[in-house]
């Protein structure tokens, strides 16, 4: 599998989100969720990404346990910010420096590591300014705690502004055919070699086709989404009849298109590109990682961009809440 830099870390061309082995997508197996993450480092993937929140630590727990045998050989992306002691009701969003230090160190501890190679604020804080959160996340760099930093979720704005104090790998946001807001930041993300990390570059499932909103769990935060139902799934149906009309012409299944769509605009926006697809099913890490195969057509592209551009999204401040539900996807 290739390689991309994200700032000064090199990471696979495709990552793995790990989100949904732990939380918002149902039921979890621990069994076949260590056989995917372990499967994917069979298959060239070394780039894993998940958070502090996702199952309230659960998540980095099994991701630590699962590349333990071959640590050194993965990078992990983590993340921190988002206070779930309040309960779930009343999540917060911090970054002052104390729990900035206090969230990494529990990190690694859960996942028996001694270093985090990407480590993100997961939100913008509320109770600190950015300076001070990425303040606080330099000085892990300098004490080999962290290798890169990186922000997720956020504006033009707060990427200048960290980057004025210290270099910044990568921006974690949405991403895909139906979801492009982040196209509003990149120009800055491209002024100071900051990369793009993607989640949900399926349209969380939607893209795929073959999601089908009535039979999920009631666990699964897609069923909330207004995006799935109604007159705005109706709309974006038909980006999926179109993304699998190109899929048909090449032999390949949808996922395959959608997630190369995403791939292939690096050259167009001016930064690196690596999207974290997730999924919990040894089944889907294969079909993911197979897109990487495909290269579309400059015409192809356009046909897509065209239908894409007609998506009918949630609202930014609705998408701000359920941003962590990144998986298969």
């Amino acid at each position: 599998m290739n390689r991309v830099k994200l700032g000064t870390l090199e990471v696979s061309e495709q990552g793995l989100g790990c989100m949904g082995m732990s939380e918002f997508r149902g039921h979890s197996d621990w069994d076949e969720s260590v056989a995917t993450i372990q499967r994917a480092a069979d298959l060239g993937v070394t780039f894993f990404d998940t958070s502090d929140i996702y199952g309230s630590g659960h998540n980095e727990v099994l991701l630590g346990r699962a590349v333990h045998g071959f640590r050194k050989k993965v990078e992990i992306a983590t993340k921190f910010g988002i206070d779930r002691t309040g309960g779930d009701l009343a999540w917060t969003v911090r970054g002052d420096r104390a729990y900035v230090r206090r969230a990494c160190e529990a990190s690694l501890v859960r996942m028996e590591t001694d270093y985090i190679d990407l480590y993100y604020i997961h939100q913008m804080p509320r109770n600190a300014e950015i300076e001070e959160t990425v303040g606080a996340m330099a000085e892990l760099v300098k004490e080999g705690k962290v290798r890169a930093i990186g922000l997720s979720n956020v504006t033009a704005d707060i990427v200048r502004r960290a980057c004025a104090v210290a270099p910044i790998a990568a921006v974690q946001q949405e991403y895909s055919m139906w979801t492009r807001e982040v196209e509003t930041i990149t120009p800055t993300m491209a002024e100071f070699g900051v990369g793009l990390v993607p989640f949900g570059p399926l349209g969380r499932g939607f893209l795929t086709g073959a999601l089908e909103i009535d039979k999920l769990e009631d666990s699964d935060l897609r069923k909330v989404n207004p995006r799935f139902t109604g007159d705005a799934a109706a709309a974006n149906q038909a980006i999926v009849d179109s993304v699998r009309d190109v899929a048909r012409r090449y032999g390949v299944p949808t996922s395959h298109v959608a997630l190369e769509w995403v791939r292939a605009q690096a050259q167009r926006l001016g930064v690196s590109v690596v999207a974290i697809p997730g999924t919990k099913r040894r089944r889907w890490l294969e079909e993911n990682v197979a897109a990487l195969d495909l290269k579309l057509s400059k015409q192809d592209l356009l046909e897509l961009d065209t239908v894409a551009d007609r998506a009918v999204g949630a609202s930014f401040e609705f998408q701000k809440r359920v941003a962590w539900s990144d998986n298969k996807s």
